[in-house]
């Protein structure tokens, strides 16, 4: 198994498939930002084959495929298959902003992808034309009700809750997803460079306390997906809510993931810039046990903890050319 100084387990590699989307998210990625990677540089389907069958030798047991947008990759479905395939790995994942999920929802279901999170700041169309900045909601829910559709459960809806913004969408979100079935994850957004440091911040800790009274929620302690929510559902178990808290309550001492961004570059935590980067080891030829001690000295470096909150203004790469 693959263990950090620290002794945190990493189980858990979040995959950058491309930086690039279709959207441009007011904490995410900035209007007119053209800085994208060359896709001479991007990892082929052979390399990310060949890192994560590393990884899942080294005992990582799950997947995550990101952005950008991990649907503008031509032929994602194949990935997906060539990745369930690999021997270990037991749960692979997606995270999609959905617009172009109606086109895929099935392949990606017979690739092996078990699991969805979908970004959905908002229902209502105007205040997601504004974050979002185009008029992008039909195509979302259309992605959105082809995956329900195809069978994917659960399927987590990742809100971004900001102050001001959408923080008077969060209950109507609760009855959607309870109308639905969906599981509705909210998260504190991160200051990684000017988006997301702009981003209207809102402390998760004092929306908690009237949504657990409002909708009766109790603690769950049953893992869904082995990342970093803490969990609440309602009694009867019809709904489940997810608190993601990296400002207001960070989850580092448990952090069990990795990212792994489109060009090869192994990040090791959000909110620093310890990095490894595998593409000249994979285009120089290097051997099977080669690049898995080049894995295992990368993890090495993985951080304590971040700094968002004492350092705020320290990244400054946007979320994207990290991995989602």
């Amino acid at each position: 198994m693959l263990a950090d100084r620290f002794g945190r387990t990493i189980e858990y590699i979040r995959l950058s498939v491309t930086d690039r989307c279709d959207l441009r998210c007011s904490y995410c990625i900035p209007k007119g930002f053209k800085g994208f990677e060359e896709p001479e540089n991007w990892l082929t389907f052979d390399e990310i084959e060949r890192v994560i069958g590393a990884f899942a030798r080294l005992g990582t047991r799950r997947v995550r495929l990101t952005g950008g947008e991990p649907l503008l990759r031509r032929n994602l479905p194949e990935l997906a298959g060539r990745l369930s395939a690999l021997p270990g790995l037991t749960d692979l994942s997606l995270t999609t902003n959905a617009t172009q999920l109606s086109k895929h929802a099935e392949a990606l279901k017979e690739a092996g992808v078990s699991r969805l999170n979908i970004s959905l700041d908002s229902l209502r169309r105007d205040c997601m034309a504004d974050i979002t900045g185009r008029d992008s909601l039909p195509a979302i829910m259309d992605g959105l009700m082809a995956a329900k559709a195809a069978g994917f459960a659960p399927i987590k809806l990742n809100m971004v809750a900001m102050q001001g913004v959408n923080d008077g969408d969060i209950e109507a979100m609760v009855g959607f997803c309870i109308e639905h079935g969906f599981v509705l994850r909210l998260i504190e957004a991160m200051p990684m460079g000017d988006t997301g440091r702009n981003a209207h911040y809102l402390d998760l800790q004092t929306v908690l306390p009237g949504l657990r009274e409002r909708f009766d929620l109790v603690p769950q302690t049953a893992e869904l997906g082995g990342g970093p929510a803490r969990y609440w559902s309602t009694p009867d178990g019809g709904f489940t809510l997810g608190l993601i808290t990296p400002i207001s309550q960070h989850f580092c001492a448990t952090c069990n993931r990795v990212r792994l961004s489109v060009d090869g570059t192994l990040y090791m935590c959000l909110g620093q810039e310890e990095r490894f980067e595998l593409r000249p080891l994979l285009r120089a030829g290097c051997s099977d046990a080669e690049l898995e001690a080049a894995i295992r000295e990368a993890i090495e470096l993985k951080p304590e903890k971040h700094e968002f909150r004492e350092k705020p203004d320290k990244i400054v790469r946007f979320m994207s050319m990290t991995g989602g």
